[in-house]
């Protein structure tokens, strides 16, 4: 890989690590939040959720406008949005403020995260799947790092921290991008003079609003029921009210000129189809072991938050390490056996979980870390991998925003589904439930993998 190269992954690594990187320190800083604003624990859990949200919708949009507008000046414009909400968040003066900078946070984090991984694949065309596990470690790294990190900038400073600290990586990201990343030649339907109408319609605005307020409505009345422990009629009627806007989304896009998801090139492109399904189901299944091991190790067995953090390590770690060798991997051998390989260990590391109770050693509980982190570094590249080769070049875009929306849904079903399995208390008990729960997802990936290997749907590049 030449010097160019090198820099181009620097400066794009440096600004898509925000989000993720944003959406795990905050964790630590729920505690603290109650004290400031005097909220309960689901009020102040909202701070998470409108990132998900807000991620979730934002990714795709901004990876429809990528492909019209230039991806360089969206991952540009992603970066001095972020720099504006991480340098006015800290200043709120109301827990209503802080969500909006929140939200305007994730949405400009997710323009780079859109259309980064997409700049890496166009311009880099040698070793491709190298490229992408360099991504994957900045990804990886910050996630697994996040917490750790916002555990230390709280402790020696305050809450603010957790927003100022991006603004040195916000900073260099822009001027190495800046330099490095070359400018994009836009379709030849776009021009300088045209009207704002027309842009509007190359957009599709009308689509755009309905997947917007169909998945919100969907996610605010998944998450809403979870924060507050019980399904209310207010939950039923947003539920009912997203899934028929996202009826209507369908119906609209199919007949627009020009759709903000193209379902019909979805239709011929099956591949693309199942490797975001796919992503969603092995997001389900990482992140229920990254939310619900903690809570097994502090409330079952009762180890403290710091040698929680230290365990959760073994997690990121393993993924980070794998990361580079995986890209090595499928840029000889194709994404086929490495998501093979990394579904049979979700299977293993799930089936590990089902095995411990109130009284296994705590050290047992690492295999299932070191098995789940493995194979994320696996899933992290060779799903990247696989997205790019089925997607066609025009909607390069759009397909990568939808793959990340694909890894929140992933996120809000895990905790969900947690939610679901405990009640109202972490216990053993619930915890080799979720492990069986688990299992059948796994192994299931696993034989439908298995099956479009045989049949060659996955190719070799």
């Amino acid at each position: 890989m030449n010097v160019r190269n090198r820099w181009l992954l620097i400066s794009v690594g440096l600004g898509v690590l925000l989000n993720p990187l944003n959406s795990s320190m905050i964790a630590v800083a729920i505690a603290r939040l109650q004290d400031v604003y005097r909220l309960a624990f689901t009020d102040v859990s909202w701070i998470i959720f409108v990132f998900y949200i807000a991620s979730a919708v934002a990714q795709p949009v901004m990876g429809k406008a990528s492909d019209l507008f230039g991806r360089k000046k969206i991952f540009l414009t992603g970066l001095v949005v972020a720099f504006v909400a991480s340098l006015l968040a800290p200043l709120s003066q109301s827990f209503g403020l802080l969500l909006v900078f929140r939200i305007v946070q994730a949405i400009g984090t997710s323009m780079m995260v859109a259309v980064g991984m997409a700049i890496v694949r166009i311009h880099i065309t040698e070793k491709p799947a190298t490229a992408l596990s360099v991504m994957s470690i900045f990804l990886s790294g910050a996630a697994a790092f996040g917490p750790f990190i916002g555990g230390v900038l709280i402790h020696w400073w305050d809450w603010h921290a957790i927003f100022f600290v991006n603004i040195p990586f916000v900073v260099a990201s822009f001027l190495f991008a800046w330099r490095t990343i070359p400018n994009d030649q836009l379709p030849t339907t776009v021009t300088r003079d045209m009207s704002f109408r027309k842009w509007f319609a190359l957009m599709d605005a009308p689509g755009i609003v309905l997947f917007t307020a169909g998945l919100v409505a969907l996610l605010v009345g998944l998450l809403s029921a979870k924060s507050v422990g019980h399904v209310s009629a207010w939950n039923v009627i947003a539920l009912l009210a997203g899934l028929a806007l996202l009826v209507a989304f369908v119906r609209h896009e199919l007949k627009a000129a020009s759709p903000f998801i193209p379902l019909r090139t979805f239709a011929k492109y099956p591949a693309m189809t199942w490797v975001n399904v796919q992503f969603m189901l092995v997001n389900l299944l990482f992140y229920s072991i990254f939310f619900g091991l903690p809570s097994y190790l502090q409330m079952v067995r009762h180890i403290n938050e710091f040698h929680t953090g230290i365990l959760m390590l073994s997690l990121g770690l393993c993924s980070l390490v794998v990361s580079p060798i995986a890209g090595r991997w499928i840029d000889k051998s194709g994404p086929r056996p490495a998501l093979l390989v990394s579904g049979i260990l979700m299977a293993l590391g799930s089936i590990w979980i089902v095995t411990l109770n109130a009284s296994s050693p705590v050290i047992s509980v690492c295999f299932a870390l070191a098995a789940f982190g493995v194979s994320n570094g696996l899933n992290n590249v060779g799903m990247q991998a696989a997205l790019f080769q089925s997607s066609p070049k025009e909607i390069i875009g759009v397909a990568s925003g939808l793959f990340n929306t694909s890894r929140y849904l992933g996120t809000i079903l895990s905790s969900l589904l947690i939610s679901i399995v405990m009640g109202g208390t972490f216990n053993a008990g619930g915890l080799r439930v979720l492990g069986l729960i688990l299992t059948v997802i796994a192994i299931s990936l696993v034989f439908m993998n298995r099956r479009r290997l045989e049949s060659g749907q996955l190719a070799s590049p």
